[in-house]
């Protein structure tokens, strides 16, 4: 082995340990009964409805965190391409994202509590002085859809760290090139621009479903109660009094769930792979 290997062998070890080993764990325990023996009936429960419909709803979460993030994400990454790299605008911004992308969990939703919760800022400010009270129809907040907006939240700057390389990348030769030959603006974003970013776009799309699916401090802060999507239900197969003996349902949750990002992160390195033929 060459000795520049070796400094490799910290990071091998911290992959081992707190990746690879938890995770067959975690998976292993799907296959095995109450006494610890083999079985698949538990892999057998994938297939039941409460489990489909758990996985549905964090598809779509997912899904549709992830488009409103892309879009609003490359938005500000074209806004800021007239900026200048190192300036103060572009700087600020990617810092912020950098944080803000990293702002999850308890704190985010301690945060959207005080914001628009029942007794939030926003939400008396509201009330008292516009008349206009936003759980009118049901308290929104702390059911599904109440997840979709913190969502939001931290994937528009995971967007925009991710995608601003690439949109940085398009050479000013390319459009100087489709202005000599009589092209337009429109004929440079149509032929040039958005073929050459799509593999981006669609890369950093993945990138935030991934991120969305995985996601699990933030929903378990703000939806004590229920399990609505993949992440609840495993919290509720370890913990729930009214689950007793089906734990292992949760390393069958678990296994679903890998096999979910299996098949998104292979497409985000195929893309990104494709992506970075553009970039060099």
């Amino acid at each position: 082995m060459p000795a520049a290997a070796f400094g490799l062998l910290p990071f091998a070890v911290y992959v081992v340990l707190f990746l690879a080993v938890p995770t067959l764990i975690a998976v292993g325990t799907g296959f095995l009964d109450t006494d610890g023996g083999f079985t698949l009936d538990t892999v057998a429960t994938l297939g039941d409805p409460v489990v489909l419909t758990a996985f549905g709803s964090s598809i779509w979460l997912s899904a549709l965190t992830a488009v409103i993030g892309a879009v609003v994400g490359a938005l500000v990454c074209y806004a800021l391409l007239g900026a200048a790299p190192d300036g103060p605008l572009r700087s600020t911004v990617d810092s912020l994202s950098s944080v803000i992308a990293q702002f999850g969990g308890a704190m985010l939703a301690f945060a959207f509590t005080a914001t628009i919760g029942i007794q939030g800022m926003v939400t008396l400010v509201l009330q008292e002085r516009l008349g206009i009270d936003i759980f009118a129809d049901g308290v929104w907040l702390y059911e599904l859809p109440g997840l979709v907006l913190p969502y939001i939240y931290f994937q528009v700057p995971l967007m925009v760290i991710t995608f601003m390389p690439a949109l940085a990348s398009l050479k000013s030769t390319w459009a100087e090139a489709n202005a000599t030959l009589g092209g337009t603006t429109s004929s440079y974003w149509l032929r040039i621009a958005v073929p050459v970013l799509a593999p981006s776009f669609l890369g950093s799309l993945l990138l935030l479903f991934a991120n969305a699916f995985s996601s699990y401090a933030t929903a378990a802060t703000l939806i004590s109660q229920g399990a609505q999507i993949v992440p609840l239900q495993i919290r509720s197969a370890l913990t729930s009094e009214t689950m007793l003996g089906r734990e292992n349902l949760a390393g069958t949750l678990a296994l679903g769930m890998i096999l979910v990002m299996a098949v998104v992160m292979t497409g985000y390195s195929r893309l990104q792979a494709r992506a970075a033929r553009w970039q060099r």
